[in-house]
């Protein structure tokens, strides 16, 4: 299993009080799933995803990452494992204006020691593979929306890392430039790298083939297949305002 998360928490003290924004998630994610987290606004999805993500530890509970329990690891440790497992990919997409695509890329290869013509190269590959070939030499600032997310994706992919984390990564999207980031992911799935979305749109959480539903920091359903379209229908049927 790749991801195995047992009775998760996660508090936060605010002066006098405590936040409690998990209390107590246990799931798994197998190798080439989709799963989509969903949720709203506090339910505590993004919480959760910064933990499978190791970008944070819990306040209580355990979790291993393709085997490797990570709660009590330090924080050297936690950032090689985030490096050689892990890739992001955030609503604000979190490019570096100064540095062109490329440099963007190739960031997390710096931090993985290779050298530079071997980056290139790697990162050259992964801009090709998003459609963004022929803008090597662009910023950030010169790219539409769209394209920075595809850069984002890029930067993600080219560690090659088993799962990607996705956190609300068409937020800032139209309707048509949202529609082709997912195409990508689901390709990438496809292809076989494990997907965790996390969104509080059901129309983006249809693309996964598993659904976990989190609401007060609790996970309160998950559902699969067939399950996901009956609630998309349901959805579709309801009246709006």
């Amino acid at each position: 299993m790749l991801v195995e998360a047992k009775e998760l928490k996660r508090e936060y003290v605010m002066g006098e009080t405590v936040v409690k924004a998990l209390r107590g998630v246990s799931f798994n994610v197998g190798q080439g799933e989709f799963v989509a987290i969903m949720g709203p606004s506090g339910s505590g999805k993004s919480t959760l995803m910064h933990l499978l993500g190791c970008l944070d530890r819990p306040t209580a509970g355990t979790y291993s990452l393709d085997g490797t329990p990570v709660e009590n690891l330090g924080d050297v440790e936690l950032s090689r494992l985030r490096n050689r497992k892990v890739g992001f990919v955030f609503q604000a997409f979190n490019l570096i204006s100064q540095l062109t695509v490329l440099e963007n890329v190739e960031v997390p290869l710096i931090y993985m020691g290779l050298e530079r013509g071997k980056r290139r190269e790697l990162s050259l590959e992964m801009l090709e593979a998003v459609g963004l070939g022929h803008r090597p030499n662009h910023r950030p600032t010169e790219l539409s929306g769209g394209e920075n997310q595809r850069v984002a994706i890029a930067r993600a992919l080219v560690t090659k890392p088993q799962i990607i984390f996705a956190d609300e990564p068409t937020g800032n999207l139209d309707t048509k430039t949202g529609q082709e980031i997912m195409e990508i992911l689901q390709d990438l799935n496809e292809r076989g790298t494990t997907i965790v979305l996390v969104t509080h749109e059901l129309s983006k959480a249809k693309w996964s083939r598993r659904l976990v539903h989190m609401q007060d920091g609790k996970i309160l359903r998950q559902l699969a297949g067939a399950e996901i379209q009956h609630l998309m229908d349901l959805f579709q049927e309801m009246p709006q305002a």
